[in-house]
């Protein structure tokens, strides 16, 4: 039996989508288990034009609409969400086995509030492998997490700080800036795997510095509204 941080030992993972039909199916797929002891997940359909939400309904708990953006598609997941831990999880990044235990463990052991995901990326080239070591490495210093990291947090905590800002980008960052008032986050150190395709379609030294330009952008005050001119 869970104690102290974990209300209810059941998880409500909310997966914002847009136009996903590749990669959904395989994503709910591998979550199938998680469904079939309690935990609940949630598609938060943005308006998607292919067939994402046909693809997701046999797969799912619920699955809602909301307008286009994943900070909105998120907070509409939790607002309709039944658990006390909520799980926002990217349509293309893939959950570890037993990441419930590894989540719940994670909380009562330390007493925070919050945690994320080491990431793997999903491509061979080396360089990636870098990436991963740095993203990890950066986000364990800093305590900020990013959406590819699969974030949990405290309902209540969720409440406490108002959910995503309502901005276009970097809606994860700020977020964490938020949750770390409270907490420094559990680090799983068990790795969710996310698709590196865009990485590779873009290329992965051009992607690197593109997303530090941006960060280093946003931390000296430059508007998301700006920066997602470039995204």
């Amino acid at each position: 039996m869970w104690r102290g941080v974990v209300l209810s030992g059941r998880l409500s993972i909310i997966i914002p989508a847009l136009n996903e039909q590749a990669v959904i199916a395989p994503t709910l797929q591998t979550l199938q288990a998680l469904r079939e002891v309690g935990h609940e997940v949630i598609v938060v359909d943005g308006g998607s034009s292919d067939k994402t939400r046909s693809l997701a309904a046999p797969l799912v708990d619920r699955i809602l609409r909301a307008d286009r953006g994943r900070a909105r598609q998120m907070n509409v997941g939790a607002q309709f969400a039944h658990h006390d831990i909520l799980l926002f999880l990217h349509a293309d990044t893939r959950l570890p086995a037993e990441a419930d235990v590894l989540i719940f463990e994670g909380l009562e052991k330390t007493g925070r509030k919050w945690g994320r995901f080491d990431v793997r990326l999903s491509g061979r080239v080396w360089l990636l492998r870098v990436v991963e070591r740095l993203m990890n490495w950066r986000s364990c210093l800093t305590g900020i997490a990013t959406g590819d990291q699969a974030i949990f947090m405290q309902r209540s905590l969720y409440q406490q700080v108002a959910g995503f800002p309502d901005i276009p980008l970097m809606e994860d960052i700020a977020l964490s800036g938020r949750l770390r008032r409270f907490s420094r986050p559990v680090c799983i150190g068990t790795p969710v795997l996310t698709s590196s395709r865009r990485w590779e379609e873009y290329g992965v030294v051009r992607t690197i510095l593109l997303m530090w330009g941006l960060r280093l952008a946003y931390a000296l005050g430059v508007s998301p509204w700006t920066l997602k001119r470039f995204y």
